[in-house]
């Protein structure tokens, strides 16, 4: 009988939507940090695999061992690693160590760039609103088209001839 009185009573649409949650109010993560503070991420796009760690420090950015100028010639490709980094305006307090394997330089880029995106979440969880804005935390799901039989590719054909 006392749980009956607390609970308020919902007869129409207008109620329910007073007791419901704002749709802006995201359900933030706890901070996942580890023992030498770091926080890890895994990031993919097309083929490849990026492991991320991310921990706080003057803005290094290593990619398998050499730095990113050196492994992402591109300045296009530079870029896209350095987004969600500029848009949460942490570009000059975290290092970023991270392993890439498998797919061509702009799978992996866009693979690094996901993974430096799921780890500052997980290192700042309030920086997920901003992050989610931007489309950094979604996973870029396309990949290549399977080629099909009867074809010269998944949808180029064998050139007609009539006679």
């Amino acid at each position: 009988m006392e749980e009956q009185e607390n609970t308020e009573e919902i007869k129409s649409f207008e109620d329910l939507s007073k007791t419901e949650k704002n749709e802006n109010d995201m359900i933030l993560p706890e901070k996942e940090v580890d023992d030498f503070g770091r926080s890890y991420a895994t990031g993919k796009r097309k083929d490849a695999v990026a492991r991320v760690w991310l921990k706080q420090g003057p803005g290094n950015i290593t990619i398998n061992g050499k730095s990113s100028d050196d492994y992402f010639a591109r300045p296009v490709l530079r870029m896209l690693i350095n987004q969600p980094l500029i848009a949460s305006e942490r570009k000059e307090q975290f290092d970023v160590v991270c392993s890439v394997t498998g797919g061509g330089l702009s799978g992996q880029a866009g693979a690094v760039r996901h993974g430096i995106s799921k780890a500052l979440v997980l290192f700042e969880p309030e920086l997920k609103k901003i992050l989610k804005s931007g489309g950094f935390l979604t996973r870029d799901s396309r990949v290549v088209e399977r080629k099909k039989y009867g074809r010269r590719k998944a949808r180029r054909s064998f050139q007609f001839s009539k006679r």
